[in-house]
């Protein structure tokens, strides 16, 4: 059975979740690696802080990325200089956005006020060129994501139909219901709200709509023959030609019925008319 939307897109979120985190430690890791080859300490923690706030303002920007993925996909070349404007975007608003954060953190809450984050356009050009390799993976994903969303849609099962009732609760005259069993149902016949069933020369009352009916019914059994007829396919005894190119059916039970034009092929595909 496919995935629910809802849980889905719990998944995808905790996906999405996960590399982010596993992205922020490495980097963090990365950077202290780095510095210490060259001599410098810096601590994992200050380092870890700095990762937090790129990909935290990276998440908050998912949802865009999403966006534009659906209003210009990139499955289509010309959607391509939409990207290139959105990475831009991106790009800007990430920088502005984790250097804001970062004020906040070491500056706000710890205290250091010899952190600064100048905004140049050097600082924006060498974030850039990060954001075009972040910008392309988030896009990437999202199209994974959507190629296995389909795939898990196409593989999964499809539902079980259910199957026809056997036997229906009707009233008879009177008020009293009783269990009719379908098969001995000889025709049935549209009544207003109400259908009655014919059964061995006995009608009873059902509510139901005709039309709601015959879709609950074997449609190999039954089958509608005028807009307010549907016969047992096994109880008709003589099919014969009627007026204005209509047919009339003799059933079993000695009852006639109209075969209209706009049934007849549905009625001959189970019951071919010999002319």
């Amino acid at each position: 059975m496919a995935m629910s939307r809802q849980s889905w897109r719990g998944v995808v979120a905790a996906v999405w979740a996960a590399i982010l985190i596993v992205s922020c430690f490495t980097q963090a890791y990365i950077t202290v690696a780095d510095d210490a080859r060259r001599g410098a300490s810096t601590p994992f923690g200050w380092s870890f802080a700095i990762q937090v706030t790129s990909h935290v303002v990276i998440a908050a920007l998912i949802p865009a990325v999403y966006w534009m993925q659906r209003r210009f996909p990139l499955t289509s070349p010309r959607n391509f200089a939409a990207h290139a404007v959105a990475l831009l975007v991106f790009s800007i608003v990430h920088t502005l956005g984790m250097g804001a954060l970062r004020m906040l953190w070491f500056g706000g809450i710890l205290g250091d006020t010899s952190y600064r984050f100048p905004i140049t356009l050097d600082r924006l050009a060498y974030e850039f060129t990060k954001d075009i390799f972040t910008y392309c993976v988030m896009n990437l994903g999202i199209m994974a994501f959507r190629y296995l969303r389909e795939r898990e849609r196409a593989v999964a099962p499809a539902p079980k139909a259910e199957a026809p009732p056997e036997r229906f609760a009707v009233r008879k005259r009177g008020g009293s219901e009783i269990m009719v069993e379908v098969a001995d149902i000889d025709w049935i016949e549209a009544s207003g709200n109400y259908a009655i069933l014919h059964v061995g020369g006995e009608t009873f009352e059902i509510r139901s709509s005709l039309a709601r009916l015959e879709a609950e019914l074997d449609p190999k059994r039954f089958v509608r023959v005028h807009k307010s007829h549907v016969v047992n396919i096994s109880r008709v005894a003589e099919v014969v030609p009627w007026v204005s190119g209509d047919w009339r059916i003799r059933l079993q039970d000695g009852a006639e019925v109209n075969l209209s034009r706009r049934y007849r092929q549905r009625f001959e595909a189970l019951a071919p008319v010999k002319t």
